[in-house]
């Protein structure tokens, strides 16, 4: 599976986006919520004992009955600032779940190269396992003849053994690997990284630094940390006007009809109502939503400075492993020529069992640790990218 095939499938497929999304629907149906007014309130009077007349529920043309409808007038533009109040949460839960996303797809992406890595490793040793065990078969045949002494036999198969260990130890990360990928993108079957060795190649050879403040300009824009607090910066300035508005009174609006019960038969009447301000101007919630506008200020102020740190700490790690990697480079680019002269030699007994020996576990100890190196070197890459959110390497 190439490294696109598993992002669409976990876009498509993983759990935790898919019950993040809920949440976007949750902040919109907020917005439909807010945008309800207060329905009607309607009340009726019968008459129901005229006791001149001696008549129950005395309603019809000469008795008594009081009709009344009333509705709640939002004042000092709260509604609208409850509106856009609703607005905001949506767009913070829009941007709680990139950061999800964002999250997770790193995760992915470690977990698709670290195996990718992992499956170098584990064919390099599966290639040395082999040749070691033809020499065995070799060596078993030859002792049982008497030419070659048992212990180089058991040399031999202590170095076969000393690989196997390192084999079933990667296989046991492969799996763990190979679950985590499953889990991510929400595919059964094991998940086996299918990369151009030629972009893994450009890659390894870039080393061009890029600069702190343009990569800290980009993160102003896409990384989703950043872009939350400004959000929540907003919110709370929304919601502090929200507050402000709520202590205007609101006005109750109305029409009343009365039969007999008024100065006037048949009595139509316009009502009106209005709390009075005297004690309750919803300071506490004011001063508690001005607070906490001052306090996501500052919080966006020291993200800004905590992503600046983690550019600079990302770009020093990259630096570190691209070193490492041109120096290791340099020193076993003709392992392979020596490798295989090594063994032929072996095979002709040009050199000692102990010299083979020796030299076969400082080869496999030298690829493997150029492997991790290319690992090293590709995950701190896409640590960085992880911090910019953009692509960078």
């Amino acid at each position: 599976m190439t490294l696109q095939q598993s992002e669409d499938a976990f876009r498509q497929n993983n759990l935790l986006l898919l019950a993040e999304q809920y949440n976007i629907n949750v902040a919109q149906a907020g917005i439909i919520q807010a945008r309800i007014w207060e329905l009607p309130y309607v009340s009726v009077e019968l008459n129901a004992l005229n006791p001149p007349q001696q008549r129950i529920l005395d309603v019809g043309g000469k008795g008594q009955k009081q009709l009344a409808v009333q509705q709640l007038i939002y004042m000092g533009g709260k509604k609208k600032n409850e509106i856009e109040f609703a607005k905001s949460n949506v767009g913070l839960a829009e941007l709680q779940f990139e950061q999800l996303v964002r999250n997770l797809r790193f995760q992915l992406r470690q977990q698709y190269f670290s195996l990718y890595f992992d499956l170098r490793k584990i064919e390099s040793i599966t290639s040395q396992v082999a040749r070691v065990d033809t020499l065995i078969q070799a060596y078993t045949v030859q002792v049982q003849k008497g030419n070659i002494p048992l212990k180089d036999q058991v040399r031999l198969q202590s170095l076969a053994l000393s690989l196997r260990d390192d084999l079933v130890s990667l296989q046991s990360d492969v799996f763990e690997e190979q679950r985590q990928l499953s889990l991510l993108t929400g595919t059964t079957e094991p998940i086996v990284p299918v990369l151009a060795e030629r972009e893994l190649v450009e890659r390894y050879e870039k080393a061009i630094t890029p600069n702190v403040d343009e990569l800290l300009e980009l993160a102003k824009e896409s990384n989703p940390d950043y872009r939350r607090f400004l959000k929540l910066m907003e919110n709370n300035e929304l919601y502090a006007r929200w507050q402000r508005s709520l202590a205007t009174p609101d006005l109750t609006a109305g029409v009343s009809y009365d039969q007999r019960g008024g100065a006037f038969n048949n009595q139509v009447n316009l009502t009106f109502g209005l709390p009075l301000p005297l004690w309750n101007r919803n300071r506490g919630t004011i001063k508690i939503a001005e607070w906490q506008l001052n306090q996501s200020r500052l919080l966006k102020d020291f993200q800004l400075e905590d992503i600046r740190n983690q550019i600079v700490a990302s770009l020093r790690t990259w630096e570190q492993q691209s070193l490492r990697y041109r120096q290791l480079a340099t020193s076993t680019q003709n392992f392979d020529l020596v490798y295989n002269s090594i063994v032929q030699n072996f095979r002709r007994g040009n050199i000692s069992i102990l010299e083979f020996t020796d030299f076969m576990e400082s080869y496999n100890q030298s690829i493997l640790q150029m492997i991790e190196l290319r690992k090293q070197l590709i995950l701190s890459e896409e640590n960085v990218n992880q911090v910019i959110n953009a692509t960078v390497f």
